[in-house]
């Protein structure tokens, strides 16, 4: 089996590329030594280039299962530093005769700045002792545990960025009272209401796994004239999609808050580096490991593309 995301990831001239073509030199690092050992022995990959491929794989693939957040902003890849998005404060239409000398003018646009100032790592380490000894099911293990730790950590820094947006910017102007009941149908059609009314598409729902199962045990979820069989799944405890909306639930969103998001606008995240894996050593104390980190900035391009529900019940009835 090929590592297939790092053989793309390595056709590209980027920051990631670099930092795998210098850790291919340190041969002499006891965990991507015994890693490269153990894999070898296991038959997995044949050299340093393979073993940084399946390292890289299984860091994403474990990762993306947690990383709801990008699925609840747009992600764009740059190089840069910063990047300025003029965001469109109005359009203005004027009305002229055939031939007439038109104006181009209108309202200014205002900027929001973007800077991919945001790192997020993830890590693990072990004593040269341990590594000695360490088996390939361990070290295969503990790669996987910190894909699955950075994804929660960049899910939660996406999440921080719309919990901190001002209730007086969001869509309607203000936070929508849960009212300290469960989540229900009427509580979807008014945070779908909320973006629609200032002429947003909302195109996902987030909500914790206790307001997920608020839905499920609404029996609204189980008739087709509100909600499509194929986007309910009863036996696996899933929704799909709703109003247009593509449900995201994580237990990572706060119990008893829900948002409804239009990705195309509201904010944007820029990837400058993307998942990688990097050697982790401490000479001093004698420990060493490996980490996973990605390089992004976060900002909040439209407010009031955002509607949040409040206080909604946080328990299952």
């Amino acid at each position: 089996m090929k590592p297939k995301l790092f053989e793309s990831l390595m056709q590209k001239d980027s920051d990631q590329k670099q930092v795998y073509e210098q850790l291919k030199l340190k041969a002499d690092h006891p965990f991507l030594k015994r890693y490269i050992q153990m894999g070898m022995k296991e038959a997995l990959f044949s050299d340093a280039a393979g073993a940084l491929g399946r390292m890289h794989d299984t860091l994403v693939e474990s990762a993306w299962p947690e990383l709801i957040g990008r699925n609840l902003i747009k992600v764009k890849p740059t190089t840069e530093a910063l990047e300025r998005f003029p965001i469109d404060a109005g359009a203005v239409a004027y009305e002229y005769a055939e031939g007439a000398v038109t104006r181009l003018s209108g309202k200014k646009k205002s900027t929001v700045d973007v800077s991919t100032n945001v790192l997020a790592e993830a890590s693990d380490e072990w004593t040269r002792e341990y590594l000695e000894d360490a088996t390939w099911n361990v070290m295969d293990n503990a790669v996987e545990n910190i894909g699955l730790a950075l994804g929660q950590r960049e899910t939660e820094k996406i999440l921080a960025l719309y919990a901190a947006i001002a209730a007086g910017d969001l869509a309607g102007g203000a936070e929508i009272a849960g009212g300290g009941l469960v989540l229900s149908w009427a509580g979807l059609l008014a945070l779908h209401s909320a973006v629609r009314g200032v002429n947003w598409r909302p195109t996902v729902l987030a909500l914790n796994e206790m307001q997920l199962h608020q839905l499920l045990n609404d029996d609204k979820f189980i008739h087709a004239q509100y909600l499509p069989s194929a986007q309910t799944d009863l036996e696996q405890g899933i929704v799909t999609s709703v109003l247009g909306m593509k449900v995201q639930a994580s237990t990572l969103v706060p119990n008893g808050t829900a948002y409804a998001i239009d990705t195309r606008v509201a904010a944007a995240m820029l990837l400058r580096r993307d998942i990688t894996a990097e050697d982790w050593e401490d000479v001093k104390s004698g420990k060493y490991g490996v980490r996973a980190t990605t390089r992004f900035g976060l900002g909040v391009l439209r407010a009031n593309a955002v509607a949040r529900m409040t206080n909604i019940k946080t328990t299952l009835t």
